[in-house]
């Protein structure tokens, strides 16, 4: 389980860099925006994958409030990047 985790967090580290990039590369601004909601949406994949990897197994105490402070911005990152992607996609011609 442990090692989907790490799969897990190592493509979405990957997706978010390649999202960052082409949004700062993008001259349009709704093209700029959906890349950077894209982004957003990694970021919060990788958070809360890297917080439910900490709760899984857990050594101390720090692991668990790390953990779950990870998963709950990891949660508000992917709701917020969700509502952004789809707010920005409606706005393409």
């Amino acid at each position: 389980m442990e090692k989907l985790f790490i799969i897990i967090i190592v493509l979405s580290v990957v997706f978010f860099l390649y999202n960052r990039i082409k949004a700062w590369r993008q001259s349009e601004p709704l093209l700029k925006r959906i890349y950077q909601s894209k982004s957003t949406l990694s970021l919060g994949i990788f958070l809360a994958a890297f917080g439910a990897n900490l709760l899984i197994s857990p050594r101390n105490t720090i692991d668990w409030v790390v953990g779950i402070v990870f998963l709950i911005f990891g949660i508000a990152n992917l709701i917020y990047g969700f509502r952004a992607r789809s707010h920005y996609i409606n706005q393409l011609p």
